[in-house]
């Protein structure tokens, strides 16, 4: 039996098998060219993968991640828990171990804190994960596990999810060795109980899964992959080393969901079985997706999961079903991407689209009706506005209010608004939906204030609170967008009383009133920076110099009045520091 060593395939051969390849495919139209000379063998070749855990940036608590999944996703409290504190317990713990490797050693049998999601399509759960992987700033995968087979068999490999995880972190394979793989679906490959024969694409794709879960190194090479060969040949050829080509999945966390709808009737039996005997009871009000929070590890193995494979995801996220008013408040959310893309969409024919509380209401109602959770928001609001997304744009319509007429009677409110194109009624309405959506966003930003301040690094004060809501009411902007841009021009507003000083050797300080109403002055477009920092300089220059002469002060507060009159201003800062100046030699005398 050959070596290790022996068994290594060099660049020479790999080169040879590309060229019987592509000669049997292309003849001889296609040849590769050696290049004249090759660089020698890298030492390092006989070095083995380094598998110490390298430093990550991580200094989430699971509060705070929780408070930012809640400006996003409505209800699933529990699962949000359970997600956040688990995944920050993860990446905070490979923290420790990287500052302090004595301390916590390499421990023999370490667990992964692997996540299972249970609960019905179109709760959240895809958009949960990844919520939490932007906000953490790791690669992130997703997969479908009815599409992968056990290795050796045709069908896409699991170990193919570590290799695109490479690729999502644009090649750095250490930052992929600490980044998230979620697998949906994962009820679909439990085993079929009638099944006779092997199962390649349920428990043999639970076995591949075992060591990726655990520990294991994925080979970055596909066998019989030609772009794997050109590519190490490639690579060959311009360094002269065998770069590392396998990944270690030690700290990548693996996350798995699916509906799970059949596992509801195990558990309802067991804990019905339970419940004979004296002194014993059932809850009869627990029912649907409320018995999953009785799961235990004996009811997925009777599910069709292999012990092994259950032992390797010990954490369990419970998602709820979500009732009709749950489908409102996702509607409702300034954050919800179904309103925002539909006002898109409008947006692009040049027309305003604003929704009322009556209309979100009824179209939460046909999302129910279709019993496929979140999912059917967007079919709702899709089939409700298509005749109008269809018309609108030939007219000369530029405001859409959607009531509650729109969504009940579609037709007849289409031909009125054919038949009167300037009604001043629609102008009324979608005026008053305005407001009300403005006032809304205002106190959603009071409520959340506290996490979007820590979020955004902005204070916000009551001023940049009506900004910010005026701003999303006329801007196709979620709430984050908003405040990003204020920041970014307040950001923008320090740096012009810095170029204020660089020019004329005089420090300005805008009020904080000022600030606020300089961003109002850049949102609405009154002016721009530039033409803020030459109308400072005519302003205040002059003056600010004379002051400067007479006093010594080198620095000044410029108040929101100052900016309104900057002559009044500048008239009574004179006199004042006259008269500080006339005192002070009065009492010399």
């Amino acid at each position: 039996m050959k070596t290790p060593a022996e068994k290594a395939i060099t660049p020479k051969e790999i080169e040879k098998e590309m060229v019987e390849l592509l000669s049997k495919k292309f003849g001889d139209s296609v040849r590769i060219i050696s290049p004249v000379a090759t660089a020698q063998k890298a030492e390092a070749d006989s070095a083995g993968p380094d598998t110490r855990p390298s430093p990550v940036y991580f200094d989430l608590k699971p509060e705070e991640l929780v408070a930012y999944l809640d400006q996003y996703i409505v209800k699933q409290d529990l699962a949000k828990t359970v997600l956040a504190t688990k995944i920050c317990t993860h990446f905070n713990r490979i923290n420790h171990m990287a500052a302090s490797p004595d301390e916590i050693g390499e421990m023999v049998g370490s667990i992964k804190n692997n996540v299972l999601m249970l609960g019905p399509t179109g709760v959240g759960k895809t958009y949960m994960i990844r919520l939490i992987a932007k906000k953490i700033g790791v690669p992130m995968v997703k997969g479908d596990a009815t599409k992968f087979s056990e290795t050796g068999y045709v069908g896409g490999d699991v170990e193919d999810l570590v290799r695109d995880l490479v690729r999502e972190a644009d090649g750095d394979i250490e930052r992929a060795q600490f980044g998230i793989i979620y697998i949906d679906e994962i009820d679909k490959i439990a085993s079929s109980r009638n099944l006779i024969g092997a199962d390649v694409s349920r428990t043999g794709v639970q076995r591949a899964l075992l060591k990726p879960l655990e520990e294991t190194d994925v080979d970055l090479k596909v066998p019989h992959d030609p772009i794997s060969m050109i590519q190490e040949i490639e690579r060959y050829r311009k360094t002269g080393k065998r770069e590392k080509t396998t990944v270690n999945t030690r700290h990548i966390l693996f996350i798995v969901s699916g509906a799970f709808s059949e596992l509801i009737d195990i558990i309802k039996k067991r804990v019905s079985d339970q419940g004979i005997g004296f002194g014993a009871s059932v809850n009869k009000a627990t029912h649907g997706t409320h018995l999953l929070r009785h799961l235990k590890s004996e009811d997925l193995i009777r599910f069709g999961f292999e012990s092994e494979f259950v032992g390797r995801l010990p954490v369990r996220a419970v998602f709820e079903s979500l009732e009709q008013d749950d489908l409102f408040a996702i509607l409702k959310s300034p954050n919800n991407p179904i309103i925002l893309g539909k006002k898109m969409d409008f947006a692009a024919y040049g027309i305003a689209i604003k929704f009322s509380d009556e209309a979100l209401r009824l179209l939460a109602g046909r999302a129910f009706e279709e019993h496929t959770g979140a999912r059917g928001l967007v079919s709702a609001v899709e089939q409700a506005l298509l005749p109008f997304e269809k018309r609108l744009p030939s007219t000369d319509i530029q405001q859409f209010p959607v009531t509650a007429a729109v969504i009940q009677t579609p037709e007849a409110v289409l031909a009125q608004w054919l038949a009167s194109p300037r009604d001043p009624q629609r102008s009324a309405a979608f005026e008053r939906i305005a407001q009300a959506e403005t006032q809304y966003v205002r106190d959603y930003i009071r409520t959340n204030s506290r996490t979007l301040t820590d979020k955004h690094n902005l204070t916000l004060t009551e001023s940049r609170i009506v900004l910010a809501a005026a701003h999303y009411a006329g801007h196709l902007q979620d709430v984050g967008g908003v405040l990003r841009k204020i920041k970014a021009l307040i950001d923008e507003t320090k740096n012009i009383e810095l170029n204020f000083f660089k020019r004329h050797d005089i420090n300005i300080v805008l009020e904080e009133e000022a600030i606020d109403f300089v961003v109002g002055q850049f949102l609405t477009a009154a002016i721009t920076p530039e033409e803020l920092s030459r109308k400072l300089s005519t302003d205040f220059e002059l003056g600010l110099k004379l002051v400067q002469e007479k006093s010594g002060k080198n620095r000044f507060f410029i108040s929101k009045q100052a900016l309104l009159s900057p002559e009044e201003y500048l008239n009574n800062l004179i006199k004042n520091e006259l008269r500080q100046v006339t005192g002070v030699q009065l009492q010399r005398t």
